[in-house]
């Protein structure tokens, strides 16, 4: 089958594009950084999402938002087939929701029951998440793995961040007046790109 001169290029890069897929895998910066909906795949990625529920970000909508985003990203994972892994840090210790799974409708389910409240095991739950992903990539080591933190950064202190080895992406959800701005710095510490919601 002619493929015309552009062949090669469409068989990589057609349909729509998959803008959490591009945004899991750091800010684009050229053309070749967006991805886009294929309709087959060698290996279904693995989408892990730490989502941050403790009780300051109920302020300013913040957690609400978040849920718009989570949302759009569950949509995104079921018609992609990608494997979801999602770890909820809240109350006085991280909770796994569902743990290398695919996609499923049901996630749409806990979305509209999650709510926030108590501490913020933030920590914990990345160093859980570092466990859990050095165990995964023993058992799957072709796997292609993304990483997406939401969080307010409302942390006492950074100080001793696991390195998961998992390129990503930190989506801050602080806002208000006053704001703390340490989410920045979560990002940098656990090496992930950095974007506000806003910006979204």
């Amino acid at each position: 089958m002619d493929r015309g001169r552009h062949g090669k290029a469409r068989g990589t890069h057609y349909g729509s594009i998959n803008w959490p897929g591009t945004l899991l895998g750091g800010r684009p910066q050229c053309r070749e950084d967006v991805l886009y909906h294929l309709r087959s795949r060698s290996a279904h990625e693995l989408w892990l999402v730490i989502v941050d529920a403790s009780a300051s970000t109920r302020r300013h909508r913040a957690l609400t938002d978040a849920k718009g985003l989570l949302a759009q990203l569950f949509d995104d994972a079921y018609r992609q087939r990608a494997r979801m892994a999602l770890l909820t840090a809240s109350g006085l210790s991280p909770k796994w929701q569902v743990q290398g799974l695919k996609a499923a409708k049901g996630l749409a389910q806990w979305l509209k029951q999650l709510g926030a409240g108590g501490g913020t095991p933030l920590l914990a739950a990345l160093n859980e998440a570092r466990q859990w992903l050095a165990v995964r990539r023993k058992r799957y080591p072709s796997e292609p793995q993304r990483l997406l933190v939401i969080t307010d950064g409302r942390l006492k202190d950074i100080a001793g961040l696991p390195l998961l080895e998992c390129p990503g992406l930190l989506v801050d959800i602080e806002r208000g007046p006053i704001r703390m701005g340490r989410a920045e710095d979560l990002a940098v510490g656990l090496q992930l790109d950095y974007r506000h919601i806003d910006s979204l």
